[in-house]
């Protein structure tokens, strides 16, 4: 079988209290993994975690990294667009360039996400996106077991796990079923009811893959949408709503269990009305994504975020596709944003509006620890919690049983390495590198 041993001067596991909800667990008596090790390392089999250890490795590791953190690779769970495009345009070569890069910014998995357009539009966008996901879908095996084929040379690189993108996730679609009071950069003119007509018919041209659906629980057929949704394997986020904190609570017992960039493009927490903010900081059965560039939300009230809902806040990136590149002109939901200069300063709409981010999710968790949220917890947040939202808890930890997308973050949390299933994509410097070649 296929190893890889990478030794770590610290490692930050992200790993839930116990590792025996993971499908792929070899051992179902493998003990609960620390949140820090320091040192440790992580043995990797055919591209899953067999062994995570804290001291010295059992044998001379085949990656060593002298400084930083190992953490899990993150999980992005709403992505409009990266390095000058548009998810929402739905083209092959700019899915496969971003899904190639964003290992760059120690992403590792993503949902693309489409804002509020025009239904027919939306339909079309997701028959697209459905066919690219299984297209770009990485090839590898299912389990730990090595293929017939596989060579036994300890170190050397499953052939069954060549190099692959960062994963897509399947789709996150933010509208048309929204409220036009909280629209934000939405379009107004294209937000509309969730009839169950419009609905079955985004599932139906999403083929499986819509993964997250934001909508406003206060529209007509709002709670029979989320039970059909939540039925039908669909994430329902709470989102671009003007609904009172019951309204949000039925919600819930609807089925929905998230709130989607909490504070943004909501109803605000009110001492005699909680609102979106108040209940979804309050209800355990909702966990809330976090735009942690500062902008969107002030560095205290991140940090209040945090301690008033821990454990269920997901950090997102919320990039639009100026997210990388240098101040200009760029497209959301295919109506023009302008990216200022200035680092982390989020796009505009035209009047000023707030209209996605250019944030990097390792500078999220970097933001979040210099707000005094400790390493663990801001981890965490990146990676375990939104791949538990989302149904994978293959992703986002370090602990045997899990898929190898790991991230090293050195100097300043920002990401020197990524890995998929085991294999390098990205590799900022090769210090702290022993026994393989670069790669990036």
């Amino acid at each position: 079988m296929a190893e890889l041993l990478i030794a770590a001067e610290n490692i930050v596991t992200a790993a839930p209290p116990t590792s025996r909800d993971l499908p792929t667990s070899r051992d179902p008596a493998t003990p609960p993994v620390p949140d820090v090790l320091s040192p440790g390392y992580v043995l990797v089999e055919n591209g899953w975690i067999t062994a995570v250890g804290e001291g010295e490795p059992p044998r001379t590791p085949d990656e060593y990294l002298d400084h930083g953190v190992l953490t899990p690779g993150f999980v992005d769970l709403q992505v409009n667009g990266y390095y000058g495009v548009e998810f929402e345009a739905v083209d092959e070569a700019d899915w496969q360039m971003v899904a190639d890069r964003l290992p760059e910014t120690g992403t590792t998995s993503f949902v693309p996400t489409f804002i509020t357009a025009p239904l027919p539009q939306l339909t079309d966008a997701l028959k697209a996106a459905a066919r690219l996901i299984e297209q770009l879908a990485p090839t590898e095996p299912a389990t730990t077991e090595p293929a017939p084929t596989e060579p036994a040379t300890p170190g050397a690189p499953p052939r069954s796990t060549i190099p692959r993108p960062a994963r897509i996730l399947g789709v996150h679609v933010e509208g048309p079923f929204i409220n036009p009071v909280r629209g934000g950069a939405h379009n107004q003119d294209w937000m509309t009811d969730p009839t169950p007509e419009a609905v079955g018919a985004l599932l139906d041209a999403a083929q499986g893959h819509l993964t997250i659906m934001t909508l406003a629980p206060e529209r007509p057929g709002a709670l029979a949408a989320i039970r059909h949704l939540s039925q039908s394997g669909t994430l329902v986020s709470v989102g671009h709503s003007d609904a009172r904190a019951s309204q949000v609570a039925e919600a819930a017992e609807a089925g929905a269990r998230m709130v989607t960039h909490l504070f943004n493009g909501q109803r605000p927490l009110h001492h005699r009305e909680p609102g979106v903010v108040g209940q979804a900081l309050a209800d355990p059965r909702l966990t809330s994504g976090l735009i942690a560039d500062f902008s969107h939300v002030a560095a205290p009230v991140t940090a209040i975020a945090f301690a008033a809902a821990p454990g269920r806040i997901v950090l997102v990136t919320d990039a639009a596709a100026c997210a990388g590149m240098p101040p200009g002109e760029y497209l959301l939901g295919g109506q023009p944003i302008e990216l200022p200069p200035g680092d982390g300063v989020p796009p505009v709409r035209p009047d000023g509006t707030l209209a996605g981010s250019a944030l990097r999710m390792d500078v999220a968790v970097s933001n979040m620890v210099s707000v005094g949220v400790s390493l663990p917890a801001a981890v965490a947040a990146a990676t375990r919690i939104p791949a538990d939202l989302i149904g994978r808890p293959d992703l986002g930890r370090i602990a045997p049983g899990a898929r190898a997308d790991l991230t090293w973050l050195g100097a300043g949390l920002r990401a020197e390495a990524t890995w998929l299933a085991g294999q390098r994509l990205h590799q900022k410097s090769p210090k702290g590198q022993q026994g393989q070649e670069e790669a990036s």
